[in-house]
């Protein structure tokens, strides 16, 4: 006899175990912030990473950070000194994110330390931190989910999706199109 498991409870979410890490007020502050000085194309390099800085993340010296970069928390980033981080980048760090030096993260990666329970009768959070090792490189339109540490020197290939941790100096590649006919 098949049974179905029983239907979650979206209604029943408590986001318990969740810190966000800062009061409602910094947070409001930091969305309004983000989204009409930090992610636009005019806002210069320096002030980008100084209202980065004010609000809580630890940035090295000589990083570049693109416009339309989207940070949910930059109290939960740390950046390496020398990294890039391209446009359309998404950290989407709900737990920390640290990316050491001389990385390049390529535009429009998603790097998400949020998920959910699917076991949870009420969907509730399973986040995990993700660490980036220097000299790695995040190709464009990579995703790397929560829990992975990208190690030292390694390369995540365009549109690959990064679900277990990468070794030192591996290179993960997506799968490609066989153009064969």
């Amino acid at each position: 006899m098949h049974t179905t498991p029983a239907r979650r409870s979206l209604a029943g979410f408590t986001g318990a175990g969740y810190d966000k890490g800062r009061g409602k007020l910094t947070q409001a502050l930091w969305m309004l912030i983000s989204g009409l000085v930090v992610t636009r194309w005019w806002c210069p390099l320096a002030l980008r990473v100084a209202l980065l800085r004010a609000f809580g993340a630890t940035i090295g010296e000589n990083v570049l950070i693109r416009h339309r970069v989207r940070i949910h928390w930059p109290w939960k980033l740390t950046v390496g000194a020398d990294s890039w981080i391209g446009e359309d980048v998404w950290i989407l760090n709900l737990e920390p994110v640290t990316i050491g030096s001389d990385v390049c993260v390529s535009q429009a990666a998603l790097l998400c330390t949020g998920s959910h329970d699917r076991r949870s009768p009420t969907f509730e959070f399973d986040n995990a931190p993700i660490v980036v090792g220097d000299g790695a490189w995040i190709a464009v339109r990579a995703t790397v989910l929560r829990g992975v540490t990208v190690g030292a020197d390694a390369v995540v290939g365009a549109n690959a999706l990064i679900t277990k941790d990468v070794a030192p100096g591996a290179t993960v590649l997506a799968p490609t199109a066989d153009t064969r006919t």
